[in-house]
């Protein structure tokens, strides 16, 4: 090297005062002069230089967002909102192709004879009850405690989880309604059944473990249907206009316990 960057030169490179072409110049010059590294080392701000290099880590050290953060970013969801939502395990690849499965399952059993339609519309109530169950479950969200640290509300988290894993099922559960042998009322008789459990739920998780409270109000749904078929002697009494009442009624009562007991969801989801 036959030639060396002046001082003051290099100095103004380091504290970037200088335009770009002579930057460009002197970068191309430093690649090759290891005397002018050494020297321009000596003039560089280590706390901006640190600066730069933690951004540059934190770029390549952030995880890649999955297909479902990126779609609720593009909806308008704000960054870390869309994080904690994607993280929810209900909503994750395997068990969504699950759920599929289950739908795609009864749904063709349906085609099969005229007693198996209702077996759809059981089951397909029962889709989010168990999504939201495993929304906020400990066992079975790696990113539990995470969700726990986050600065907002847990209620608000696990309604926000709630709300897009009802929304998931219920619309993969209404593609599936379109498999069913007849597409009459009965096609969409499951989407109040569907609210009414899973806001029961919610509500029964403020004295239970999501686990169990999922699983009382499972059973209690079958037996309701079970029931009202044998009472009235008609496999679909269940989702006629009075159980469709009881479902709003459900739909209220769930609301109201929520809403006044909401302080214990949030103590329950810290402990």
């Amino acid at each position: 090297m036959t030639w060396h960057a002046d001082a003051s030169l290099l100095a103004r490179y380091a504290a970037g005062s200088i335009d770009d072409a002579r930057a460009s110049s002197v970068e191309a010059h430093l690649v090759a002069c290891a005397d002018c590294r050494q020297a321009v080392a000596t003039t560089v701000d280590t706390t901006r230089l640190d600066a730069i290099w933690a951004e540059v880590t934190d770029t390549v050290d952030a995880p890649r967002p999955r297909l479902v953060e990126r779609f609720l970013r593009r909806i308008g969801v704000r960054d870390h909102v869309a994080r904690l939502l994607a993280a929810t395990p209900s909503l994750r690849l395997s068990w969504l192709l699950a759920m599929t499965a289950s739908l795609v399952f009864v749904a063709a059993a349906a085609s099969e004879g005229s007693r198996q339609p209702v077996l759809f519309l059981v089951v397909a109530p029962l889709l989010p009850v168990a999504g939201v169950a495993g929304a906020f479950a400990s066992a079975f969200d790696p990113t539990y405690e995470l969700a726990t640290a986050a600065p907002m509300s847990n209620v608000r988290l696990l309604l926000l989880r709630a709300a897009a894993v009802m929304a998931t099922t219920t619309l993969l559960a209404g593609l599936a309604a379109f498999a069913l042998p007849v597409l009459d009322w009965t096609a969409a008789a499951w989407l109040l059944p569907s609210l009414g459990l899973t806001l029961a739920s919610l509500a029964l998780a403020t004295w239970l473990t999501p686990e169990a409270a999922a699983g009382a109000v499972a059973a209690a749904w079958i037996a309701v249907v079970v029931a009202s078929a044998g009472a009235a002697d008609d496999r679909l009494a269940a989702f006629h206009a009075a159980g469709q009442v009881g479902c709003v009624v459900a739909v209220a009562v769930s609301a109201l316990v929520l809403v006044r007991r909401r302080a214990a969801l949030e103590v329950r989801r810290a402990l």
